[in-house]
């Protein structure tokens, strides 16, 4: 098990992850999605559906202390998530299980969650230039086992009434994303754009939704870059890393 290292959750004083070298690492997506997630004191409960290594998960545990749950398709991945929780010592808070999401209605109770998160797979199967060769990676990132419609199926048994569904999305696929999201009874409530530079179309979208909310209250928050015109990381994302001077006044 060489190929499995120790990785520093970006600066985050003590946080530690397992990672493999060539595939179940976090990512750019993972931490902006921690970061656009909020809570309120209502809340008690929350389960990230498809939670890989754990990253969000971890990452969570820095803004809140009530209950974290994840469930993975993949073994290697559920396995790496608990050992980084314990590593962590994070047991109390964060569960990790590995289930396949179209069946966590026969795990977990219905309507039994106050958020769910996910950083679900962003291309379809047709897209076959992109597909990886690598079977954990292309399950992460193409629609081999899970499509969009899916995920909507699974969060909203989950979910509470008015209970929040936060998830990342590549931004081409807007208006597929609204359709759904409408067919399954959720209001969007909360939406960000993420461009790579200023000059440049949007990349990716962060959405909350409601189950069954009332329709008449989005809010569009400012769009957030990735890249300054240098190329380099912007004040915000080196924010996110917990990398600005904000962070360790």
């Amino acid at each position: 098990m060489e190929d499995i290292f120790i990785h520093e959750l970006m600066a985050y004083p003590g946080l530690k992850i397992y990672q493999k070298t060539d595939s179940f690492r976090f990512s750019l997506d993972a931490l902006l999605l921690g970061d656009f997630v909020e809570f309120n004191s209502r809340d008690k409960k929350l389960l990230e559906l498809g939670s890989g290594n754990g990253a969000i998960l971890l990452y969570l545990s820095l803004k809140t202390k009530i209950e974290l749950n994840g469930i993975d398709i993949q073994e290697e991945a559920v396995n790496l998530a608990k050992k980084s929780v314990k590593l962590n010592g994070l047991d109390k808070q964060i569960n990790v299980k590995q289930l396949d999401i179209k069946e966590a209605y026969k795990y977990f109770s219905p309507s039994s969650f106050d958020l769910i998160v996910s950083n679900p797979p962003f291309f379809k199967v047709s897209d076959l230039k992109l597909i990886n060769k690598k079977e954990n990676l292309s399950l992460a990132r193409h629609e081999i086992s899970l499509s969009f419609k899916d995920l909507l199926e699974a969060s909203k048994k989950l979910l509470k009434t008015g209970g929040s569904f936060f998830f990342i999305h590549r931004a081409n696929r807007l208006d597929e994303i609204i359709v759904e999201l409408k067919k399954e009874n959720f209001v969007i409530k909360k939406i960000r754009f993420v461009y790579t530079k200023i000059d440049k179309d949007a990349l990716m979208v962060l959405i909350e939704a409601r189950y069954n909310g009332k329709i008449g209250s989005l809010k569009v928050v400012p769009p957030l870059y990735i890249y300054d015109e240098f190329g380099n990381y912007t004040k915000e994302v080196l924010k996110i890393f917990h990398l600005g001077d904000d962070n360790f006044e």
